[in-house]
């Protein structure tokens, strides 16, 4: 099971004084004592560098690898008494305390993980001084998918099964079903992906096409299973695959927003030309009917002709 990002952030924190008190480190020792996977860690190790005491860069730390041996370069520089002390820009002061408390407002948040972050915001808001007081004129506030969100990440944390009703633009529906989660992750927008017990299948869901959700007792089960590779986007269409063309109007803008595509190119009327691939171009003769007078499919020829057939039959059938 993935861990959640809370789990991990903690992970890293303490992955930070491990470090600094053990140079020149096996990857293999580190794994095996937080508990996870080298191939985990290494994703840690990526992420690290880019950590320091400025977001601005400068004082960041110099963790790197030689495959085998893990070296913090400058952990006394970072970690010594005569290190400067936390000073905060006013702009980063402002982001960290206005992200801080709208995470805090969380519905599904753990108490504990709520009080920790308070205590944390306190700490930010004395170390920010004057810089602090424009948060104080700001706010933030989530909507349905900030709840959503904590109620996956506490099923995740939990290991236990949810009950999604989930809509879906493409078939202009809703769903009802149990998915086991198998982790959280953002490719553009905010996704679950899970085990789904309808289909019996891997399954990926947007957060904020989640209309309903309950945390179940039963426990999450998925079934063994490597996880995808999402470092290239979430739906990886070959260049071998063949080209489609589909011209929306402003009503089927949406098109762009679900579909993976090479190229969208807007029009004069406010909708959009847009250019994608696809292993089974046939498949998307439901996307225009799905479309109706929104869109149509322009090349390749044979598909566009296949889904006006299709888009005359279905009024013939409404006709009789």
């Amino acid at each position: 099971m993935a861990p959640n990002a809370i789990d991990q952030t903690r992970r890293m924190l303490s992955l930070v004084t491990y470090l600094r008190d053990r140079p020149g480190a096996r990857i293999d020792d580190v794994a095996r004592a937080f508990g996870i996977t080298a191939d985990e860690l290494i994703s840690d190790l990526d992420v690290l560098p880019m950590c320091g005491t400025s977001f601005r860069g400068g004082d960041l730390l110099e963790i790197d690898t030689d495959g085998e041996r893990i070296w913090w370069r400058n952990a006394d520089a970072l970690g010594s008494d005569t290190a400067q002390p936390l000073r905060l820009a006013s702009d980063e002061a402002t982001a960290l305390l206005v992200a801080a408390r709208a995470v805090a407002t969380l519905p599904g948040l753990r108490e504990s993980d709520r009080d920790a972050l308070r205590r944390a915001t306190a700490k930010l808001e004395e170390a920010a001084g004057e810089n602090a007081g424009a948060s104080s004129r700001l706010s933030v506030t989530f909507e349905s998918e900030g709840g959503v969100f904590a109620d996956v990440d506490r099923a995740i944390a939990e290991q236990r099964r949810l009950w999604l009703r989930y809509y879906s633009p493409a078939r202009d529906e809703l769903t009802e079903r149990e998915v086991d989660p198998i982790r959280l992750f953002a490719v553009g927008h905010t996704y679950l992906e899970a085990w789904c017990r309808l289909s019996e299948a891997r399954r990926t869901f947007r957060l904020d096409r989640v209309a309903e959700i309950r945390l179940l007792q039963e426990p999450a089960d998925p079934p063994p299973m490597e996880l995808r590779d999402l470092s290239e986007g979430l739906v990886q269409p070959s260049a071998e695959d063949p080209e489609v063309v589909v011209e929306v109007g402003p009503g089927g803008r949406w098109v762009a927003e679900y579909y993976p595509y090479d190229s969208a190119e807007e029009l004069p009327d406010g909708g959009l030309r847009v250019t994608l691939r696809t292993p089974d171009p046939a498949s998307l003769r439901r996307l225009a009917l799905r479309l109706g007078h929104d869109g149509r499919i322009v090349a390749p020829r044979e598909l566009a002709d296949s889904a006006r057939e299709a888009a005359r039959t279905a009024l013939a059938a409404y006709g009789e």
